[in-house]
């Protein structure tokens, strides 16, 4: 098959053009985020089961650093199987596929190869790994051929997009399901487990981040100091995304408190979202400091380097999420759900009880954390996590990898519900697209669309369901 440019593809592919229109429509829309809401063309997804799979044929579409380790996790499991892998490389197709020893056919370089990749394997489910703009067309696509899909973070860029997702889910009745693999940390399915108890009473506020340094990812650039084979990494493409503003990956914060908080399922929703964001100045002195002055690094015009925006539930419960790529900070993924009796926090784990277990937390004026958090880890370790930690230990992530792809197996063996369902991760997603508008206009509040077209009322909050084992 012939090669072709990353540039190229998004061009000829109308993917560039699509996310551009999306971009404007929005930017120019009323302030309020007043969006119409498109009839259903299918069936509600919210709980939805799909019909059990014997042996679940799998393909990949994007096998660089995050598609690579999906591939891994997936293989462990019995009654899998591999039907096909593509990806804009042909070296890192024909190395995987020969590395695995997997008697499959690779696909590469021609503009629609994972188009007809998907059209001749015939693969249950496909998993999405590539730049974020083409993970709305390449999710749409693949269902429309048949395919369950599980789309890496983000779900889409735009609103316009998001819907896009709904609409074909429903219609196809197929399942897509983001990749929000923090959901399945131990810290997150303990919190979670305890909000499920009460202990914490009722909610009242979480806050969520994604602090991470990631401006080495603009030094993959230098065509010395690019990723294995000569593969530009994902700063080849994700610097480029900084150009934008609003909260660019919110998702890792926010997903496991909208969980404890049942945002979208029954209790509770997403109501409108305010956001701001600091002066851009870390990417722009990194890009000085580091390449020359007509590098492509130079030349954009970075946005905000922090983003601090506040989500108002339907309810009146507030979120705050924040997100910087840029600062000389360490990593945090702050996790902090606040309730009447109560508080869980993370980086680092710590927690406050001022109910029935006053016996582990004498003083609720102090954090329970360190060593003495043992008692609180012995008798809330989620039921997942205690029967899927030894198995999936060194699948990555701190094992949270490994169980969300037993999870995913797990319920389509079983014709179960997945554990985060297509209106999760729209409007988990959504918060870029309306945080980028209210930074746009000032701070303006913007509404959240309504995904579930009202039907969140009806859908019961997640529970992980434990499910008896299968053998990996």
């Amino acid at each position: 098959m012939k090669s072709y440019s990353r540039r190229k593809f998004i061009k000829k592919s109308g993917v560039s053009a699509i996310a551009s229109l999306a971009t404007s429509s929005i930017l120019n829309s009323s302030c309020d985020g007043n969006f119409s809401i498109p009839n259903s063309k299918g069936e509600y997804m919210g709980g939805f089961s799909a019909p059990k799979i014997n042996k679940i044929k799998a393909a990949f579409i994007g096998v660089g650093s995050r598609g690579i380790q999906h591939v891994y996790n997936f293989i462990g499991f019995q009654d899998t199987q591999i039907v096909s892998i593509c990806d804009l490389y042909k070296n890192r197709v024909e190395n995987l596929i020969k590395k695995l020893d997997l008697s499959t056919d690779g696909y590469w370089g021609e503009e629609n190869a994972w188009i007809k990749m998907v059209e001749e394997k015939r693969p249950d489910i496909v998993f999405i790994s590539t730049n974020w703009d083409n993970h709305a067309p390449m999710a749409i696509r693949c269902m429309e051929l048949g395919s369950h899909v599980f789309v890496e973070v983000p779900l889409a860029n735009t609103i316009e997009d998001l819907w896009k997702i709904v609409d074909t889910s429903e219609k196809t009745q197929k399942h897509c399901m983001m990749l929000e693999n923090v959901n399945y940390g131990r810290e997150e399915l303990m919190f979670l487990n305890i909000c499920r108890q009460g202990i914490i009473g009722e909610f009242l506020h979480a806050e969520a981040a994604y602090i991470h340094d990631l401006r080495w990812q603009m030094m993959e650039k230098n065509k010395n100091l690019q990723l294995t084979d000569n593969h530009p990494g994902t700063g080849s493409w994700r610097t480029k995304q900084y150009s934008k503003r609003g909260n660019l990956y919110p998702t890792h914060g926010l997903g496991p408190v909208a969980q404890y908080m049942s945002l979208a399922r029954k209790d509770d929703n997403f109501s409108k979202i305010i956001s701001l964001s600091s002066p851009s100045r870390g990417r722009k002195l990194f890009a000085n400091e580091n390449f020359a002055k007509e590098n492509e690094w130079n030349k954009i015009n970075y946005q905000g380097d922090i983003n601090t925006s506040i989500i108002k539930t339907h309810l009146g419960k507030t979120i705050m999420i924040q997100w910087d790529e840029t600062s000389p900070r360490p990593y945090t993924r702050h996790n902090l759900i606040q309730g009447t009796k109560g508080t869980l926090a993370g980086f680092p784990t710590r927690v406050s009880f001022d109910s029935k277990e006053r016996a582990i937390s004498s003083e609720y004026s102090k954090w329970v954390q360190g060593d003495d958090l043992n008692l609180i880890y012995e008798k809330y370790d989620h039921p997942l996590y205690k029967r899927l930690n030894e198995v999936t230990s060194n699948s990555g992530h701190g094992g949270m990898d490994g169980i969300m792809m037993y999870r995913i197996i797990e319920c389509l063996k079983k014709g179960s519900p997945l554990d985060q369902n297509v209106y999760e991760g729209a409007f988990w997603s959504a918060v870029t697209p309306l945080s980028r508008m209210s930074v746009t206009n000032d701070g303006v509040p913007q509404s959240f669309p309504d995904f579930t077209r009202g039907n969140w009322k009806t859908t019961k909050p997640v529970s992980y369901t434990h499910l008896r084992a299968h053998e990996t």
